[in-house]
């Protein structure tokens, strides 16, 4: 090989390094999630939506309520159920959530999907939007949309705060997508400037961040689908 050979190659090596997303760049090797430690919160559905905030843009055809140990989000249009506690530091965030489909009323195969870490850099109160998915964008959070666009994508993105919204992975085949029907346990970590999901065992994500949200606010997500909730869990990591 010539010089004029080697010095393409490695321009080429640098274009590629250059244009590489940051997810790309994120292997598992450079996330060490810790363990869990103690238990700081959870929720069995038992009671009531007392820990809950709802936001939801079409309530008269929509049910999200609480039963059977489970919380029900039956949502006609868009839905953002949060968590009132803000957290912090390093945590493990579990569930188990299932995606309906028995020819409900709202029953759609579609948008298993979360933020985490989220806060509004302009207003200390996040609880101020109605549900509706564009009003998200000017906050700082992740997002994690799990068969998205009526079960046709699978999406991690990081919300910078001034509405641009990241998009770190993207991921479309089919056992990334959602099955009617099945009880999907949902892991999701926060850990010394990494955060990673896992679907089922599976990583679905690992990002780490030179920017990481170190706190902040978790809410299940979804548009027109009924799913079921239940096992909420936040641990701290050790």
């Amino acid at each position: 090989m010539n010089l004029r050979s080697v010095c393409m190659v490695l321009a080429s090596i640098v274009v590629m390094t250059q244009v590489m997303p940051a997810a790309a760049q994120s292997t598992e090797s450079t996330c060490n999630l810790g363990k869990p430690g103690k238990l700081i919160y959870q929720d069995d559905f038992d009671t009531d939506l007392r820990q809950w905030q709802v936001e939801s843009v079409d309530t008269k055809n929509s049910d999200i309520s609480v039963g059977n140990n489970q919380l029900l989000i039956d949502a006609a249009k868009g839905a953002t159920v949060w968590f009132k506690q803000k957290l912090s530091g390093d945590i493990l965030i579990i569930y188990t959530r299932k995606v309906v489909m028995e020819q409900g009323r709202n029953d759609r195969l579609s948008d298993l999907n979360q933020f985490w870490m989220a806060t509004d850099p302009r207003d200390q109160n996040i609880f101020t939007r109605k549900g509706v998915f564009e009003q998200y964008d000017d906050l700082r959070l992740y997002y994690a949309g799990i068969g998205g666009n009526a079960n046709t994508t699978t999406r991690f993105r990081k919300y910078q705060g001034n509405g641009e919204r990241s998009l770190l992975t993207e991921l479309n085949e089919r056992d990334t997508l959602l099955q009617a029907n099945r009880d999907y346990v949902i892991e999701t970590a926060v850990y010394r400037g990494c955060t990673r999901v896992l679907v089922d065992g599976k990583v679905f994500f690992s990002y780490r961040d030179k920017d990481a949200l170190r706190d902040g606010y978790f809410g299940f997500r979804t548009t027109q689908s009924r799913q079921q909730i239940r096992d909420f869990k936040v641990y701290q990591l050790e």
